[in-house]
């Protein structure tokens, strides 16, 4: 289903790129001396700016060092915290050296082990914080990265800066290998493994053009302009992170703040004026979250409600008084946001609906490693978002969505067809091929729908899906949203497991309580079994308002974290095997 609703017309301009190597260059000619990057020389200290030219100077001398150490052609793999140094390692590598391999910082050394192989990396760049899991390693060069400038090291062979420093003395003596380094767009640049596992990893093959074509689809989409500023909450090694954390900012001038971290969320977003907030849905729950316990706090939850529902009259007849209505909201959030775009799985109707009435642009897209990662978002140019908080919007503008095997309400599998999808798995002809058809359609592994307008609605993955014993299709994440109205859970993780005489298969699910708003409740220190009791009850209440075949049948009460991925995201496979560690009680 192509986009050619009239809802969807008029996407923002944008300059055309091919490669990333003109795109960085092109981007310093236009802004030169525009700060392309926030970074602090110490811990908790003030923000400095890198211009655009200090920026490309740096990225042209590490590249031309790493041809010079004969890495021309090679694989390199970039790993660690989000910093700056992280950004000049990949564009040194991708635009002109060889092939960028973006790894996971939160590995194993085994895993790590598994995917240097994989790939066949002669180089790594990681942080200092990395370096004991990549001892023992066979690693013919490795490169030592620093979150803050002060902990460089100038006695440090091995230090990234040392390597800049040699390879702006070899331009000076004329080497001219990288910079007139020939990008060819259409072969692999970038190899990503879309899991660490010690299996058969799947290495996702990215090229320049589609790259490109997903940052500038990006741009037709949300306009950023040069006084727009990212913090860098997503992790680099994820396309999200890096294609819309900071190539999309670069793209328009605008500048990427290094992110110190959760604790210091509100801190950074203030001191680096953030404009842009970018995450997935855990980020924007706790933000949304704390501003709701800070009213109730303050004993202002009533007032709170109160406001949005005169805003919300006001905005039907063109007034907008969110600026002064919920001034204390926005300066909680540093004082200049003004955009939220959540990725990477579904958020709440409810939560964005909210950060609307707050007066920021919200917007939920929808993206895969394997598509660089957007294939859709709402434009920002486009009234709806509050109608269509649920959705993840249209297909880009040079991308198209279509739902095979529907069932009765028009659920079925996405596919996904642009300019963005991957080149295939690295070395796996035949896995490509089951989810790479002759048309250029990627089956993305999604469960969704499409609205008469053309926006797309996720259910949940395929592979979650609950099949009862009756034929029932259940989707974990659907229950899951329900769970998470309760105000005293945290986390949820639903799935299906077999009833005990084994003719069916019932809803269960893993609750990890809020112990904040249950100690509000219950007091300090609440007994377990009263916290059993609470949850208990509240799924049975819960379960009322469901069709008998979708109710939760056990609960299991998580004291300990669930084991996620580097953005946030649940893994249910591996909770799965702690189930018998965990207390479970029947509804």
């Amino acid at each position: 289903m192509e986009n050619n609703n009239e809802l969807f017309k008029g996407y923002h301009e944008v300059w055309p790129i091919e490669n990333l190597k003109y795109f960085i260059e092109e981007a310093t000619r236009k802004w030169p001396e525009n700060n392309a990057f926030l970074v602090k020389e110490v811990k908790g200290g003030e923000y400095k700016g890198i211009t655009y030219t200090e920026f490309l100077d740096d990225v042209n001398a590490l590249g031309t060092k790493l041809i010079n150490l004969g890495l021309k052609d090679k694989k390199i793999a970039v790993m660690g915290e989000n910093c700056y140094d992280w950004v000049v390692a990949y564009f040194a590598v991708i635009n002109g050296t060889g092939v960028v391999v973006p790894m996971d910082k939160d590995l194993s050394t085994e895993e790590i082990q598994v995917l240097l192989k994989a790939a066949d990396c002669d180089a790594v760049f990681y942080t200092t914080n990395c370096a004991e899991k990549l001892e023992g390693l066979d690693i013919k060069y490795g490169f030592e990265m620093e979150m803050y400038e002060s902990k460089r090291r100038a006695d440090n062979e091995k230090c990234i800066r040392k390597a800049i420093d040699e390879g702006k003395k070899l331009i000076e003596a004329g080497d001219r290998r990288f910079l007139d380094a020939e990008i060819d767009n259409q072969i692999m640049a970038s190899l990503i493994f879309t899991s660490g596992t010690t299996g058969n990893p799947k290495g996702v093959m990215l090229s320049h053009f589609n790259l490109c074509a997903n940052i500038m689809d990006t741009a037709r989409m949300f306009l950023l302009n040069e006084k727009d500023v990212n913090l860098t909450i997503l992790p680099m090694n994820h396309t999200f992170g890096s294609t819309i954390g900071f190539m999309a900012f670069l793209y328009r001038g605008g500048s990427v703040a290094i992110f110190e971290g959760l604790k210091y969320i509100t801190k950074n977003l203030a001191e680096s004026k953030t404009t842009f907030l970018i995450g997935v849905p855990l980020i924007f729950e706790s933000v949304h979250a704390k501003i709701w316990k800070t009213a109730k706090k303050e004993g202002k939850e009533s007032l709170l409600k109160n406001a949005i529902k005169v805003n919300r009259k006001l905005k039907h007849i063109g007034i907008d008084l969110s600026g002064k209505l919920f001034k204390s909201v926005h300066d909680s959030l540093g004082g200049h946001l003004r955009v939220m775009l959540c990725g990477g799985a579904a958020l709440d109707p409810a939560i964005g609906r909210d950060f609307l009435d707050f007066g920021y642009l919200y917007r939920q897209g929808y993206g895969l490693t394997e598509c660089c990662p957007l294939v859709s978002g709402l434009p920002d140019f486009k009234e709806g978002g509050y109608k269509k908080a649920g959705s993840c919007g249209p297909a880009l503008p040079e991308g198209e969505f279509k739902i095979e095997n529907p069932d009765e309400n028009g659920i079925g599998d996405i596919y996904y067809r642009g300019p963005n999808v991957m080149l295939g798995y690295y070395n796996m002809p035949e896995e490509t091929a089951e989810v790479l058809d002759g048309e250029g359609w990627y089956k993305t592994g999604d469960l969704g729908f499409l609205d008469p307008d053309g926006c797309i609605y996720l259910t949940g993955r395929k592979k979650n899906v609950i099949v009862t014993k009756t034929g029932k299709n259940i989707y974990p994440e659907e229950i899951e949203g329900y769970v998470m109205k309760i105000p005293y859970v945290n986390e949820c993780m639903v799935y299906g497991t077999d009833s005990e005489d084994g003719l069916d298969t019932i809803v269960s699910v893993q609750v990890k309580p809020d112990m904040e708003a249950l100690t509000e409740l219950l007091g300090d220190n609440p007994a377990d079994e009263a916290v059993y009791k609470l949850i208990r009850g509240e799924i049975a209440e819960m379960n009322m308002g469901l069709p008998n075949w979708k109710r939760i049948r056990s609960v299991t009460i998580k004291k300990g974290d669930f084991i996620k991925t580097s953005t946030k995201k649940i893994k249910r496979s591996d909770n799965m095997n702690l189930l018998p560690e965990e207390q479970t009680l029947e509804v």
